[in-house]
């Protein structure tokens, strides 16, 4: 789960509003793409994984689910791995906040961009759609306290829920989270350029997964979308990897040139196993 939507969210960070013919000459899984505005090393993760990371320590951790809790661990996240890739208004106040506590005290968080989404997807692991929902909505309610942006996380971790517990056919996804996500066509198919809203980006995330039954197609598709196709890519892929009708054929290239240094590759695929061993 983590090492898939890692390397979307890497892959899609080369493509992130890019030109189109940018994207059909380069969406072609070769390799990472630098993308020039980006500092970024290619094959370097982004905020949405760096802040999936995040939610996944402290669904293994001890400490109970509390907004202190989890923003201690966005904070502790980004500290000990400062990285480029966030908003630039984000990554300024992450570089000035010390604590957790400082964190909620100062962050006004009331958007309804993709930020809680692009992290929701661990969540997905927890048994039951109660305990998703409820979850969700406390990590998303940090920044983005708005119904839209809570919207677009509880339909991002149920996603990847759907998927784990195999609860029906991956064509089926989008309905089912209309049922528990009214207010949204989450069933109607995405054709359209990707914008920075939530609920965009986890739209286009649903069609790219009922329309596609390979890793790699499915990452190209959320590509070919334009506009924030590393968030689009990051949920997908997140959600397609504990797919059982979803090959597992993502190139051995992406994930040998994805960043692996103390919480690269390696870590998430060390992570990625104890929460597996949540399901058991």
């Amino acid at each position: 789960m983590l090492l898939e939507l890692a390397i979307g969210d890497a892959y899609g960070a080369g493509f992130e509003y890019a030109d189109i013919e940018l994207i059909k000459q380069h969406n072609n899984l070769f390799t990472y793409v630098k993308l020039p505005r980006h500092k970024l090393i290619p094959g370097s993760y982004t905020d949405d994984t760096q802040m999936s990371i995040g939610i996944a320590e402290m669904i293994i951790s001890p400490k109970p689910w509390t907004r202190q809790n989890l923003a201690d661990k966005f904070v502790e996240a980004f500290k000990r791995d400062e990285r480029e890739g966030y908003p630039r208004k984000f990554y300024e106040f992450l570089k000035r906040v010390e604590t957790g506590q400082q964190f909620l005290a100062e962050i006004g968080g009331t958007s309804d961009k993709s930020g809680a989404a692009m992290r929701a997807t661990p969540i997905g692991i927890f048994p039951t759609i109660k305990e998703v929902k409820k979850k969700a909505t406390i990590q998303a309610a940090i920044t983005h306290n708005s119904p839209d942006g809570i919207d677009a996380a509880i339909a991002s971790a149920l996603m990847s829920h759907y998927c784990i517990y195999n609860l029906g056919k991956k064509s089926e996804l989008g309905k089912f989270i209309e049922t528990h996500v009214p207010g949204k066509p989450w069933s109607e198919p995405w054709e359209q350029k990707v914008g920075s809203k939530g609920w965009m980006s986890v739209r286009a995330a649903i069609t790219a997964v009922e329309r596609n039954h390979r890793m790699s197609s499915l990452l190209m598709d959320c590509i070919n979308f334009s506009g924030d196709v590393d968030t689009v890519a990051t949920i997908a892929l997140g959600a397609g990897s504990c797919s059982r009708e979803i090959v597992q054929d993502l190139p051995e290239n992406l994930k040998v040139l994805l960043e692996n240094g103390p919480y690269g590759r390696d870590y998430l695929i060390m992570l990625d196993r104890q929460l597996l061993s949540m399901t058991v």
